[in-house]
């Protein structure tokens, strides 16, 4: 071919190959930056909201000799007895009241049991406070109960006043903590196979025997979860026992409230905080425990 240097060669690229990728310089802004650095942002945030303030509550508790003279002393031990019967009673009054509402709704065809069960989801954001007014416009002093009998009885004043003791707390505590338990079952059952029920039925099995045998040994993990996180909350519940006006009850969070409060005695209110905690921190580790097990 006229033009061509002698001794050189035309070097055509081979037809389809892709011409090669021409390479930019690195630079520093493609670094990226290290994981440990975006995790700085929210452990400040905790840090300054709760940390913090947790910390100044164990700084005042460690006053010379406040442990001492609140652990010996007659209110902190009637305080603790009576947050631990009322947490372990609510507790088992929910398991007992919670596991016979669970398998009616999920094995007991009646109309609205889908209705009562997404009811079930709503209760849970429900207030406590709001249930304790509830329970005392039934049975408060001049609530509907006591209204009712005395204009059929012409009594001066009604027979319902248990609402300010310690039956009215716990009446409260299991209206309000049941349904914790009761979402938990209601997972655990919808993913059970009926036919175990079908073939327990079939052989004969009464419905008694049915529940006993083949679905309360299934609801064994719920029932450990949900009343693990019943017996959290109701250490450290404080709404109910202030509304329902009990002054004969004393829990660990109102003696917490009565000292820092009322009393102004803060190295006293924050050494039983910081019991109160304890309990708190040991029971949520039994609990994820559990809802380990579980499979929560």
């Amino acid at each position: 071919m006229a033009g061509r240097a002698p001794g050189l060669v035309e070097e055509r690229p081979a037809t389809g190959a892709p011409a090669p990728a021409e390479r930019l310089p690195a630079t520093g802004t493609e670094r990226r930056l290290p994981t440990w650095v975006w995790a700085l942002p929210p452990v400040a945030v905790l840090a300054l909201v709760f940390l913090y303030p947790l910390a100044l509550v164990v700084q005042e508790s460690l006053a010379p000799g406040a442990y001492a003279d609140v652990l010996a002393s007659p209110s902190f031990r009637e305080a603790l007895g009576t947050t631990v019967w009322l947490a372990v009673a609510s507790t088992v009054g929910c398991l007992v009241l919670g596991f016979v509402l669970a398998v009616v709704i999920a094995f007991v065809p009646f109309p609205g049991g889908k209705a009562v069960s997404k009811f079930i989801d709503v209760f849970l954001s429900f207030p406590s406070f709001l249930i304790t007014l509830a329970l005392l416009f039934l049975y408060g002093t001049v609530g509907m109960a006591n209204g009712v009998w005395t204009d059929v009885t012409g009594d001066p004043s009604g027979p319902f006043r248990f609402l300010t003791t310690p039956w009215g707390v716990l009446l409260a505590e299991i209206t309000y903590f049941t349904p914790f338990v009761m979402r938990p079952l209601l997972a655990a059952f919808s993913q059970m196979e009926t036919a175990q029920l079908e073939v327990a039925s079939s052989l004969g099995a009464r419905p008694l025997r049915i529940v006993r045998q083949v679905i309360l040994p299934e609801a064994l993990p719920a029932l450990a979860a949900g009343g693990s996180l019943v017996l959290v909350m109701c250490l450290n519940e404080f709404g109910i026992v202030l509304f329902t006006g009990a002054k004969g009850v004393t829990t660990l969070p109102m003696l917490v409230y009565s000292k820092a409060i009322l009393e102004s005695d803060y190295a006293a209110g924050c050494v039983v905080a910081v019991v109160n905690v304890a309990l708190s921190v040991g029971l949520y580790v039994l609990y994820r425990g559990v809802s380990r097990r579980a499979g929560a």
